[in-house]
């Protein structure tokens, strides 16, 4: 990967959209601008999980004016990501291929725990280094995350489908503030903290740090009102609540520190902290200024460096469903290789295409643990479902679609792959598994490929061909099954190594 002199992060929150700019210098980063618009995406999430148009629209336009301060940035410097709203919309994939032409760069859906882990690495980096475990809790628009962590590194990660837009809005409708409705909020964040509790409660860190814009706006208006002396209490808390109580609806609420676009969403904010507060014994909460975005601009750095935490996660992954590493070194070589005969339209899009299909021979294989039988699709739904630090939503379904497509019927794997993974890299893959069936070295010389517009053609070493009629035989299955998804798959002196009624070479 390239070196970056600047890098960005979009945020596209459920409540707010944030654009962070910082100025690389070795491995720190320091501040160079920084953009907020309270677009309020969680609110237009209809009661049948659509974004209403009038949630897209802002956000489209939000995204043009982010996308005019990134102009000029390479796509490798910038990483965008979408939280809990993007998570639940069903009509998000046609949204973010319109937000991301609006950006100007790709836009990742990223799951809850990878969210969570990418706060703790930003809010850890915004405090003094320190040995005793932190719990960090962020509330955002449409979920809360609930951290775990000593110095940068994450132990354990929560994300609950709970945030202070949705919640504001079910619980307190036309901003109506009652303490009938203070009461409901508290007992529905609590029974959703209910099975946490034993795993973040009190006993389990040493101090409590709260992250994001409604925790560090709470914090400001409870010390600006003389409620709290600067951190976050349940006492603070109580007062703030009867405050609003007291206000009796959000049209006449007047707070010293309240901003104008955190009105609509306090009373759902303070009631998921006070429920926090209360099942996980927190007496004390600090606010500190690092979140989500400097995250997203640690991790990327750390891609930069070549720390991918993607390449941890697929080692990982190696070890717990004990992949057959050498193996898995001789596919990825050879898929690697294979693919560096394709030409790409850029040199990133190469590289991007380079790891993909190394993390895929490196994990194609993790379904045997499971059973040997069909293990490519056991392998697809680990892939997909798994919890993978680092991996967005879409990378890991382009894992899995590599995974199930690797062997077998092309044609059962199509739906699942037409039009989301390049054939390229596909053919690179199952042609790389098939070479090393018999999982040992092969003296083979380079295979050559050629791609024409529905057409591949591998070049193969016609002698090697003749002394090796099981692989033969293989391949001429390979050419058939291409031939049920329309594509032509010539590999010259084929019909001389192998005779093609005999199908010798299907599993």
């Amino acid at each position: 990967m390239a070196e970056y002199l600047t890098l960005a992060a979009v945020d596209l929150g459920s409540n707010s959209f944030h654009c962070q700019i910082a100025r690389v210098v070795g491995e720190q980063l320091y501040p160079l601008d920084s953009l907020r618009e309270p677009v309020r995406l969680g609110a237009g999430l209809t009661p049948d999980k659509m974004l209403d148009e009038a949630a897209q629209d802002r956000a489209l336009a939000c995204l043009q004016r982010f996308g005019e301060r990134l102009r000029g940035f390479e796509r490798g410097a910038v990483r965008a990501v979408g939280t809990n709203t993007l998570r639940v919309a069903k009509d998000a994939p046609a949204f973010t291929r319109r937000a991301a032409a609006a950006l100007g760069f790709p836009i990742e859906v990223i799951a809850g725990r990878e969210e969570a882990r990418l706060i703790y690495l930003g809010v850890a980096h915004s405090l003094p280094a320190s040995r005793e475990k932190r719990l960090v809790v962020d509330i955002g628009g449409g979920s809360t995350e609930f951290i775990i962590g000593t110095h940068y590194k994450p132990q354990q990660l929560q994300s609950l489908y709970m945030g202070c837009v949705t919640y504001s809005l079910q619980y307190f409708p036309a901003g109506r503030l009652t303490r009938s409705a203070f009461k409901e909020a508290e007992l529905a964040a609590r029974n959703e903290l209910q099975p946490i509790c034993a795993s973040f409660g009190a006993g389990h860190w040493a101090e409590v740090v709260g992250s994001s814009g409604t925790l560090r706006a709470i914090a400001q208006i409870m010390q600006l009102n003389g409620m709290d002396t600067g951190d976050i209490t349940p006492a603070g808390l109580d007062r703030l609540r009867s405050a609003l109580i007291r206000a009796g609806d959000l049209a006449t609420l007047e707070l010293a520190g309240l901003r104008a676009d955190r009105v609509p969403v306090l009373p759902g904010g303070v009631a998921i902290i006070r429920a926090a507060m209360a099942e996980l014994g927190i007496e004390r909460m600090t606010v500190a200024g690092g979140a989500m975005r400097e995250g997203l601009l640690y991790d990327l750095l750390g891609r930069v460096h070549r720390h991918d935490m993607r390449d941890v996660t697929v080692a990982q992954f190696m070890q717990r469903y004990h992949v057959d590493a050498k193996q898995a070194r001789r596919v990825s070589e050879l898929a690697a290789s294979l693919c560096q005969e394709f030409r790409w339209d850029s040199e990133q899009d190469a590289d991007h295409a380079l790891r993909q299909l190394d993390w895929a021979a490196k994990l194609h294989e993790i379904g045997i643990s499971v059973a040997y039988s069909g293990y490519h699709r056991h392998s697809a739904y680990v892939l997909a479902n798994a919890d993978m630090p680092g991996f967005s939503r879409d990378e890991q379904q382009t894992l899995s679609a590599l995974a199930l497509a690797h062997r077998r019927s092309l044609k059962k794997a199509w739906p699942a792959i037409f039009g989301r993974i390049d054939a390229r890299l596909i053919l690179a893959l199952r042609v790389a598994v098939l070479f090393y069936r018999h999982r040992t070295a092969i003296d083979l010389r380079q295979p050559r490929v050629r791609i024409e517009p529905g057409r591949f053609r591998l070049a193969i070493d016609r002698d090697w061909l003749q002394r090796n009629p099981l692989t033969a035989a293989a391949l001429a299955d390979e050419v058939r099954e291409w031939e049920k998804v329309g594509y032509e798959l010539r590999v010259p002196g084929l019909a001389e190594a192998v005779d093609y009624t005999n199908g010798a070479g299907g599993e």
